[in-house]
């Protein structure tokens, strides 16, 4: 949406599509912002057959969209699993990243490691992956009930649900990847100007793993949602956009 080579990048969460950022879109376009959004390699309108859905091939992804389109400068907003896919394509494009947004990011680590006491651990993700391979329908269906601690609609839930089964079974590579994720000296490479926004309430990320990214990263702001789960970009979509277009404003 929109023209010019300045532009903000949105990249969803894992099993989800690009119109998760519905709420947003039309607030970053009235602020003048280019809007660039893309479906992750077997989500929404993308294929579903590739070979790789690794975070670091949705990454390459991204970076090659960048490329594609002659951006010359970009923020890349990463939602959930998004984050870590931003922070990985952030430490290819360099100078022209001018920002990074982590919205509930999945980064530096989803899960705990020996010197990482945040996130959750080895044996949830497993079983988190073997109940979806057992009745991925009805999973899905509680996912996406617990993606908001806000009381929505049950048509939100119920168009969450839809966005996650239009996603490809094999999307759980995706997911899988998550396990050894370990994004900490990516973080304290990196130099442009970082937000990261927290869901207090997120039972999907927990909310201390995105403010850790204040303790790897040297130029970190926090912003903290409330009233928010997963998606304070849709339970506090007003606050949410008012927050992102003002970190836009001054690095775009």
């Amino acid at each position: 949406y929109g023209s010019g080579d300045r532009a903000v990048v949105l990249v969803h969460g894992w099993g989800s599509s690009l119109r998760a950022w519905d709420y947003n879109l039309q607030a970053l376009r009235a602020a003048g912002h280019r809007v660039v959004l893309l479906d992750h390699r077997g989500c929404g309108n993308s294929d579903k057959d590739f070979a790789d859905m690794g975070i670091e091939a949705i990454a390459g992804d991204v970076v090659a969209l960048v490329e594609h389109l002659g951006l010359e400068r970009v923020v890349l907003n990463g939602w959930s699993m998004g984050g870590a896919v931003v922070v990985s394509a952030a430490s290819q494009l360099g100078a022209r990243c001018a920002g990074l947004v982590l919205t509930c990011g999945a980064t530096p680590c989803y899960l705990q490691k020996p010197d990482y006491a945040h996130g959750g651990t080895d044996e949830a993700l497993a079983e988190t992956l073997a109940a979806m391979a057992a009745d991925r329908v009805n999973f899905l269906a509680g996912l996406s009930a617990g993606v908001y601690a806000t009381e929505v609609s049950q048509q939100i839930v119920d168009w969450t649900a839809a966005t996650f089964l239009q996603a490809s079974p094999l999307a759980a590579q995706s997911l899988g990847d998550l396990g050894p994720l370990d994004q900490r000296a990516i973080l304290a490479s990196l130099e442009m100007p970082i937000l990261s926004t927290v869901g207090e309430h997120d039972a999907i990320v927990d909310p201390a793993v995105c403010r850790s990214v204040a303790d790897y990263a040297s130029n970190v702001t926090l912003v903290e949602f409330t009233e928010s789960g997963h998606a304070p970009f849709i339970e506090e979509a007003e606050k949410y956009n008012g927050v992102l277009n003002g970190f836009l404003a001054m690095q775009l």
